[in-house]
């Protein structure tokens, strides 16, 4: 029988794989990983722990309106009136259990949508690379790890490149700790062992490829579970504004019901009598509905906003996407198809459509086939055309897939299907050019670049980043010459006009036989090759919610990576701005702005093309302390900051990393603009419906109280008793104000202005 190996730091990763008898040529079968699974267990944690029953059912009593009924319940029962005490305790009960039973589904709600964002992971099984649900690791799987990921089990690592993660969780170190295979002594710290990764660790920066040697509970974090127990907190800015309410209203009612006793006496009523017309007063003036109105509120907005799209991690979120002023929304995917295809090449001087290329156009008569392949070679006659299209499928990772068809990054699955579709063929491809070594894209380099055989350099980016590399281009006849910096900005500005994200390739080589690709082997000395523009159409329901959006007051701003032209291309066919100009500033005209005049470039532009990770944050800074109230959506791992800082971080549930989505307040499931729309809306309606149920209920129990309080002031018979107060509330008022938290988004709901965080809860209802 297998045991997991508790020491694999100390081991070398080939060791460890005999140890789980995985062959690291093909990692496991799909039968025998089905076998460790039901010997193992499920690669996930128990939901043991959390807040006993018991103590969240006392919670319900935590009030300060319901500690006066309680004790006003326990003077009943000292002056020997027990059937009123039983009444009033009951009510203190009933109104417990609610809150008690929404609460719990709630929590249940919550629970089940954070579950619903599986973590997928890239496993080796069969000699195959898949994509599988992290849930189904078991010891023993090959797991291939890159940038954005986060550590599904604890693994030896077998290969890394550049690789770094973030142990901040269960180390305590801030910053992230450079991985390699290295070998450390038995008793190791956990923060020494560089040849391991531990699960719920994230991978800032690099690549690895890792075995796995625990798996759920018998993880590093399994055996804290108990500090990762997930907990749901239902209080909000609004709950928070409740309360202070039902302190301010407490006050107020214990002064009536003084002055009712008081008055009572003085107008020579018996004393008795007065005590139980002020403990009537009390009672009504009591909306003990409140905080089971304001619960089931907040869970039914959880729940439609997750009909829509939006699953709210932190509960905050809900009232405060009722008053967001900003938008920040990255261009891929959230307000694109995110469906990405080449459109035009430039390479040999020439811009050339992609559709042009196609086999076939122009083609002679079918008779004699090989004569009309060879005459209809699309690349013919264009060395650099052909270089640039190998270029995309060579320095690439996206790769085909029997069950997916393409599979990648959006970009990357369009370089290569460009070229399968001139007749590139990518196996062979790499059977004559096999990768030795790859730098991988991270977004303050800009760039991507790989090794094939022993002397050839490849890379792709940005055309900023790749230029400053080149001193030569190469020529349609395939020889090198002089670059040509003017045709190509030229050629850039033409594309990225029409809309297209432009990314640039070259090529080097070595004098040396290299089987390890370094930075500084890139840093001058390539040929540049083309250019490949490629096009993200808007999505259509995206420019219908911008549309929404501005005619809410909500301003939207695009903030990318992109080209500064393709940037002002998708906003204006979004509809971003006034009319039909578009204001834009790139990454280095902010850069060379100074503090105190970020905050006006924040608030008057519309686009901010080609900004760096930490340009995200300062923005975000800059237009809160123009007071707005913002909304920020991102993906990678350089976002996690930017959507921290933001009052609403949203995150990508489909195409988003795992660090961005511990960062968020709220995942988008469709990585849609129009769900945060569609969330925004639910977030108003929430908060207007607990508002509209504040409204009735102050009036309904603030009628019966004044109704005590005029008979006293009058020497009138007492109209009410507590009890009859009693049964009015909470048959007739909580009854009647439930079903105001069902209420539907009123019509031009989205047409009114954002809501003044500062409002409080009561005036101008």
């Amino acid at each position: 029988m297998l045991h997991l190996p508790v020491d694999a730091h100390s081991l070398r990763g080939d060791q460890v794989a005999a140890a789980l008898a995985s062959p690291l040529d093909r990692g496991l079968s799909h039968a025998e990983a089905e076998q460790r699974r039901k010997l193992w267990g499920t690669n996930a944690f128990s939901e043991g722990g959390g807040t006993p029953a018991w103590r969240r059912f006392l919670g319900q009593f935590h009030d300060p309106l319901l500690y006066t009924l309680l004790v006003v319940g326990a003077i009943k029962a000292l002056l020997q009136e027990p059937g009123e005490a039983l009444v009033i305790w009951s009510v203190t009960l009933i109104n417990a259990l609610i809150g008690y039973v929404q609460e719990s589904k709630a929590e249940t709600a919550i629970a089940a949508l954070a579950r619903s964002v599986r973590t997928e992971v890239e496993v080796i099984r069969d000699g195959q690379r898949q994509r599988l649900p992290s849930e189904q690791l078991v010891p023993g799987d090959l797991v291939s790890l890159e940038a954005g990921n986060k550590v599904p089990a604890d693994l030896r690592l077998l290969q890394t490149r550049n690789l770094k993660v973030d142990e901040s969780s269960l180390t305590g170190e801030s910053r992230p700790a450079a991985k390699d295979t290295t070998t450390v002594e038995r008793d190791a710290a956990l923060a020494e062992r560089l040849g391991m990764v531990y699960a719920g660790s994230f991978v800032t920066s690099g690549q690895g490829l890792g075995l796995v040697v625990a798996t759920g509970a018998a993880t590093e974090v399994g055996q804290i579970s108990s500090s990762m127990q997930q907990q749901v907190n239902l209080s909000t800015p609004l709950t928070r504004k409740f309360r202070r309410f039902s302190h301010t209203l407490l006050k107020l009612v214990l002064v009536l019901a003084g002055l009712t006793f008081l008055v009572g006496l003085l107008r020579g009523r018996d004393a008795a009598e007065m005590f139980d017309g002020a403990v009537a007063l009390a009672v009504g003036a009591i909306p003990e509905e409140l905080p089971a109105i304001v619960t089931i509120t907040l869970a039914i907005g959880v729940n439609r906003m997750a009909r829509r799209n939006a699953i709210i991690r932190k509960l905050p979120a809900v009232e405060a996407l009722g008053s967001t002023t900003v938008i920040c929304s990255d261009k891929t995917g959230t307000l694109t198809q995110n469906r990405m295809t080449v459109q035009e090449i430039y390479a040999g001087g020439a811009l050339v459509p992609l559709e042009a290329l196609w086999p076939g156009n122009g083609s002679p008569d079918e008779g004699d086939e090989t004569d009309s392949l060879a005459s209809t070679d699309p690349l013919a006659g264009n060395v650099a055309l052909r270089e640039t299209l190998l270029a995309g499928l060579l320095c690439n990772d996206a790769r085909p897939s029997q069950r997916e068809g393409l599979v990648g990054d959006p970009t990357e699955t369009a370089l290569l299907q460009a070229a399968q579709t001139v007749g590139l063929d990518r196996q062979q491809a790499l059977d004559a050019h096999p990768r030795r070594d790859a730098i991988p894209f991270e977004s303050e380099q800009q760039y991507m670049a790989t090794l094939h055989g022993s002397h050839r350099l490849l890379m792709k980016g940005s055309v900023e980043a790749v230029l400053a590399r080149c001193s030569r281009q190469l020529s349609a006849a395939g020889q090198p010459e002089p670059l040509d910096g003017t045709s190509i900005t030229a050629a850039v500005a033409a594309m990225a006009k029409r809309g297209q994200r432009v990314l640039a390739f070259a090529i080097g080589s070595t004098d040396t036989n290299q089987h390890q690709l370094h930075p500084r082997l890139l840093e001058e000395g390539l040929d540049f090759l083309g250019l490949q523009g490629m096009l993200d159409p808007p999505r259509p329901e995206a420019i219908e919610a911008v549309a929404a959006c501005q005619a809410a007051g909500i301003t939207v701003k695009m903030i990318t990576g992109d080209h500064l032209e393709t940037a002002r291309s998708i906003a204006l066919q979004l509809g971003l701005g006034q009319g039909e100009t578009v204001r834009a500033i790139d990454g280095r005209s902010l850069a060379a702005l100074a503090d105190d005049a970020l905050v006006d470039c924040a608030r008057h532009n519309d686009v901010f093309a080609r900004v760096a990770p930490a340009q995200k944050l300062s923005l975000v800074k800059a237009l809160q302390a123009d007071g707005a109230v913002v909304a920020m959506t991102g993906d990678g791992v350089n976002d996690a900051p930017a959507l921290k800082q933001a009052d609403i971080g949203i995150a990508m549930g489909q195409g988003g990393t795992e660090v961005a989505r511990e960062a968020a307040d709220m995942l988008l499931t469709d990585d849609n603009f129009a769900s945060i729309e569609a969330a925004v809306k639910e977030g108003r309606a929430v908060y207007l419906n607990l508002r509209k149920a504040l409204a009735f209920v102050l009036p309904v129990n603030g009628s019966a109280s004044m109704t005590i309080l005029l008979g006293a002031v009058f020497g009138l018979e007492l109209p009410v008793t507590a009890l009859q107060v009693l049964w009015l509330n909470m048959v007739c008022s909580l009854s009647l104000s439930v079903p105001l938290a069902f209420e539907p988004r009123p019509p031009g709901l989205m047409q009114q202005p954002p809501r003044p965080p500062a409002q409080p809860c009561v005036g101008a209802l």
